[in-house]
């Protein structure tokens, strides 16, 4: 069974597509995906911003910047004819959760908070933060009304889970019952907190004295107590977000690579965005190998055959008739090159006919492995013209 073509130019170019969003496993050219659609856009008179999590710097390399940061920066080199432009920036999970404070509260209580060691190490390495922030960056730019086109490049993860439901997980976390019942310290102090809470309670409380330690406990109740203006504020920003991304002005794209465990891992998200409603535009599968067609009129070469050729050559090209004729050893080893390409070629055409078979009603683009890694606008472009051919 044979997919149908994804056309990734027509998704970039439609103005009522405003969000775009790449995703899928690790490693399998997801970030370079993200910004050569976003500078095919940009190319095509659209002015864009990618929004990179991957704390890799590939993204700033590939474009000319010496840095990325959580503003967007313009890339030289990226004008088209028309007013397109290409902006580009990479999340600061930190910077990003203080600007939600700063919104959200005075700046009596943001001082507060800002200092509080709990919020620091929940601002910089509590799990999901980088998603839910991610989250939270994307609901910035899509307000700002800014940008023709955002494309954004999730975090590479072991789960396809992680980048849809971290943001509820932490909204639930900082929205819930026990983080409320943390607040009590803070609120009554002192004798009058016997006087507030139950028995229970207290028992409670030792409990995770014990555990988190008399410090941490305090910290986490005086965060709360601070944050408390801000209850609910978390939930819904998030919920907002995850309907954003429902809507019809924005498209998902799955990336994986012509291997078991990334396209595992994109048929897993295919199946999740389906169950959640989200708008699936198809699927990219980055470094497929190919061989190059025969002229009209002559036959295939296929790995079996390279290798009885070259076979049969090496037979020829022993030491003395070498000598004479080096041709010989050079059509070996170009005959045994073509037959390593045949059969990398015909695991990956089998990988993607089981997606296929799997997922008939996906849309799939190929983009052939490239001889070299992309490290430049040009490579980005040359990535682009694959993607949107």
């Amino acid at each position: 069974m044979t997919a149908h073509a994804l056309d990734l130019r027509a998704l970039v170019t439609d103005p009522g597509v405003r969000i775009v969003v790449t995703c899928g496993s690790g490693g399998v050219g997801k970030t370079t995906t993200a910004a050569a659609l976003a500078l095919r856009a940009a190319q095509a008179g659209r002015r864009t911003v990618v929004l990179t999590i991957d704390p890799a710097r590939r993204l700033a390399q590939a474009m000319g910047l010496t840095e990325l940061d959580n503003t967007p920066r313009r890339v030289v080199g990226s004008e088209s004819d028309g007013a397109g432009e290409l902006f580009a920036m990479m999340l600061d999970m930190k910077r990003t959760f203080d600007e939600v404070v700063a919104a959200h509260a005075t700046a009596e209580r943001a001082a507060q908070i800002f200092a509080n060691p709990f919020y620091q190490a929940l601002s910089s390495s509590f799990a999901g933060t980088q998603e839910y922030m991610a989250m939270e960056k994307l609901s910035q730019l899509a307000e700002q009304d800014a940008w023709d086109l955002i494309v954004v490049d999730t975090p590479p993860s072991r789960s396809a889970l992680d980048f849809l439901d971290a943001p509820a997980r932490l909204g639930r976390f900082l929205d819930g019952r026990m983080i409320r019942l943390l607040t009590m310290p803070a609120r009554a102090g002192g004798r009058a907190y016997v006087k507030v809470v139950t028995a229970g309670f207290t028992v409670f409380a030792k409990v995770l004295s014990v555990l988190l330690g008399g410090e941490l406990l305090s910290d986490v109740s005086a965060f709360v107590a601070a944050l408390e203006t801000m209850f609910g504020g978390f939930r819904q920003r998030a919920e907002h977000t995850y309907q954003l991304l429902k809507t019809d002005g924005t498209a998902f794209v799955v990336v994986a690579a012509p291997e078991p465990d990334a396209l595992r891992e994109a048929s897993f998200f295919v199946q999740r965005l389906a169950d959640d409603g989200m708008p699936l535009a198809g699927l990219v599968i980055n470094r497929a190998h190919v061989t190059v067609d025969p002229p009209s009129g002559a036959a295939r070469l296929t790995a079996e055959h390279a290798e009885v050729a070259a076979g049969a050559l090496a037979a020829l090209a022993d030491p003395d008739r070498a000598a004479v004729d080096p041709g010989l050893a050079l059509a070996e080893t170009a005959l045994r090159v073509h037959g390593e390409l045949a059969r990398a070629a015909a695991h990956d055409a089998r990988m993607m006919r089981r997606f296929a078979v799997a997922h008939p009603d996906v849309a799939v683009v190929t983009v052939p492995e490239l001889a070299t890694d992309v490290h430049d606008l040009d490579g980005l472009r040359r990535m682009g013209e694959l993607l949107a051919r």
